[in-house]
């Protein structure tokens, strides 16, 4: 009898050059529930990678050999232009702002940006993880002040609470949670969430996909 696909633990394809951190992130992953199917060491071998195995989620670097600059960006890049919305959550030192607007220009959703020394809570590590593979968002705040640059003219028409709300969506939050870090009530971030879809042109669709959009077009600027 064939396991619910339910059960099926998700498939991980990791890219980490270092030793110690890519044995780390295998061990906790598998730990948590995933199947690494392959771990990448180089740039090179991730686009071929992503394209063999299609995982449900991808942890990738950002700066990979041979040239440690933007090779795990750029092969995501190539891959998700194959696989559109190919699930892939950045776990790196640095902020490249060019190709991580690439990345998310798509709007295709399943993005995470995070930042390894700011990745504290294993749990909503994982969640975050779980959160990408089904087609959300995940990122820093200090990547999202990074990418926005100072450039808000498409979101100029939101006030400076609808702001703060579409803030916190794009760095997963829910509702609640949101509610909770502004103290405010769920019906007001409700509220608040709805005039940000309408004031970006997010037409009546599920919520969670209007919220990846929202997110999408508030990082792109």
């Amino acid at each position: 009898m064939t396991p619910d696909s339910s059960s099926r633990r998700p498939r991980v394809v990791v890219a980490e050059d270092h030793a110690l951190l890519a044995d780390g992130l295998t061990r906790l992953l598998t730990a948590h529930g995933f199947d690494v199917v392959e771990l990448v060491d180089n740039g090179p071998r991730l686009a071929p990678a992503l394209l063999e195995h299609r995982p449900d989620v991808s942890v990738i670097d950002v700066r990979l050999p041979p040239t440690f600059t933007d090779e795990g960006l750029r092969a995501v890049i190539e891959a998700r232009a194959r696989i559109p919305g190919l699930p892939v959550l950045v776990l790196s030192q640095y902020v490249e702002q060019l190709y991580a607007r690439e990345l998310m220009r798509d709007r295709a959703g399943g993005v995470g940006y995070l930042l390894k020394d700011r990745v504290s809570n294993i749990a909503e590590f994982v969640e975050s993880l779980h959160r990408v593979a089904s087609g959300g968002t995940a990122m820093d705040p200090d990547v999202i002040t990074q990418l926005l640059g100072g450039q808000r003219s498409r979101l100029d028409e939101l006030t400076p609470r609808e702001q703060e709300v579409l803030a916190l969506m794009a760095e997963g939050r829910s509702n609640s949670a949101i509610a909770a870090a502004l103290y405010v009530t769920d019906k007001a971030v409700d509220k608040h969430s709805n005039n940000v879809f309408r004031k970006l042109g997010l037409t009546q669709s599920s919520d969670d996909n209007r919220r990846v959009l929202a997110v999408l077009a508030y990082l792109n600027g």
